[in-house]
């Protein structure tokens, strides 16, 4: 199953809460890095729904993509 750009975002939070290694600068990095994800999802929701053959539902785009 795919993650959104918010739930890898969360993710690194969390993994780096207990460590505490990243610097300012390195999150300003993978914030950058969740910004391009959220980007590209959404480019690729357009495109999916667009060359759809079916009526574009997000809420049934989402589940599928990314689960419930």
């Amino acid at each position: 199953m795919k993650q959104t750009a918010v739930q890898w975002l969360v993710e690194q939070i969390k993994n780096d809460q207990n460590q505490k290694a990243l610097s300012a600068n390195e999150w300003m990095q993978v914030i950058e890095q969740a910004k391009a994800m959220e980007k590209e999802q959404i480019n690729q929701a357009c495109y999916d729904g667009y060359y759809s053959e079916e009526l574009f539902d997000t809420r049934v785009y989402y589940n599928k993509t990314y689960g419930k």
